[in-house]
């Protein structure tokens, strides 16, 4: 019997575009589930359905063993399909390699909070306790009325105390699980003698307006600090420049003269960095005076051009030593094979969402939405001041 994992996400959201990659918590959303799920044993597989070239990219730079990428129809990724529709499109197409035994877990990325034991509690709830299926609930104790002036849920002439108050089970949409043939059998996500298993009361938050989101952070920092990289730590933070603050083209004038374009955005994260203490530094294997210029224009605090074979991890340490620090204590954002050897190095390593795959597959590395030259240093940036507050 294998377990499947399926996720959909697709591209169009009307409340927040494209926010199943969006940063949270200093990571695209889906990352968390996708996340929880790879670390799950019980999990044998995660199938990403997407119609999102975007989405895509970004779930393909994870490089988690487990993940596989499914191709969602139009028709399964509208706005009025429902998540069933996305389900049976997977298991009509592409589902054959599944038995009717084995258990299928409909994982929500819009929920972030879901962590490896819940996945794995549910699973093995699921098993012994003889369901058809089971979906993940809160514990909800609040007091609930009808319109007309009725209590639903106790009694108000003998109001409770919380404690003494068994509450209300209420969906969070987190997870659901069954076997596939009770899902080929019904047309349904969840059927016959269902199982419920809880989940803490802050996992009810559901993600679809940006005050959520920014309560998801907080509860996120609050509930589960330990998933989330210390930022406070960093005390330096150096940047490649070809592919990260460049779009990595080579423009020629008519004079044959070389041009290099940067992100305006990304100068003002370097300085918003350096207003909070952080010492700021280009390490590149070119030698430009382009470069210098956009250093000094920026003020940084170090720059080390021309480093090549292993050299940009000698300047790293040469900048650790003058300023009294280690490597665990720096953060890296870097494109291609050349920065492959700091990567591996730094404490706070990070790539652009269009860096090479063997930087992508960096044990911890952080892949970032944007591309190189489109403001990925300050998508950075905002992700380490906001993991410092």
């Amino acid at each position: 019997m294998a377990v499947v994992a399926f996720v959909p996400v697709r591209g169009g959201s009307k409340s927040i575009p494209l926010k199943n990659i969006r940063n949270f918590c200093g990571r695209p959303l889906i990352y968390w589930n996708l996340k929880a799920l790879e670390e799950a044993p019980e999990v044998d597989h995660v199938v990403v359905a997407t119609d999102s070239p975007q989405i895509r990219e970004v779930v393909k730079g994870f490089a988690f063993s487990k993940v596989l990428l499914f191709d969602r129809s139009a028709e399964s990724a509208s706005d009025t399909a429902s998540t069933e529709t996305a389900m049976f499109d997977y298991l009509d197409r592409d589902g054959s390699r599944w038995t009717n035994k084995d258990v299928f877990v409909l994982a929500q990325a819009t929920s972030p909070l879901t962590r490896r034991e819940d996945f794995s509690g549910a699973l093995q709830h699921f098993s012994e306790g003889g369901f058809d299926s089971l979906l993940s609930c809160v514990r909800f104790k609040r007091f609930f009325w009808t319109a007309d002036g009725q209590s639903k849920n106790y009694d108000y002439r003998q109001r409770p105390r919380r404690q003494d108050f068994d509450g209300e089970w209420m969906e969070n949409g987190a997870f659901y699980v069954s076997t596939i043939a009770a899902i080929r059998a019904s047309g349904l996500r969840i059927s016959g003698h269902i199982g419920l298993f809880e989940m803490p009361e802050y996992t009810a938050i559901e993600m679809d307006e940006e005050d959520d989101w920014l309560m998801a952070e907080q509860l996120m920092r609050k509930h589960q600090p330990q998933l989330l990289p210390d930022y406070a730590q960093i005390r330096l933070f150096l940047t490649d420049v070809d592919g990260v603050l460049t779009d990595a083209g080579m423009y020629y004038s008519e004079e044959g003269d070389e041009l290099k374009k940067f992100n305006t955005r990304d100068g003002m994260g370097l300085q918003l960095l350096k207003a909070q203490g952080i010492k700021t530094g280009i390490v590149t294997s070119e030698d430009t005076r382009m470069v210098d210029r956009r250093f000094k224009k920026l003020g940084l605090d170090h720059l080390y051009q021309g480093k090549k074979h292993g050299g940009k991890l000698a300047a790293a340490l040469d900048i650790c030593e003058k300023e009294g620090l280690d490597l665990s204590q720096v953060a890296y954002i870097g494109d291609d094979v050349n920065c492959l050897e700091l990567l591996s190095r730094v404490g706070f390593p990070a790539c652009p969402a269009d860096a090479v795959d063997k930087v992508k597959a960096i044990p911890g590395i952080r892949v970032f939405t944007k591309k190189g030259g489109e403001g990925v240093v300050r998508e950075y940036v905002e992700a380490i001041l906001a993991g410092r507050t």
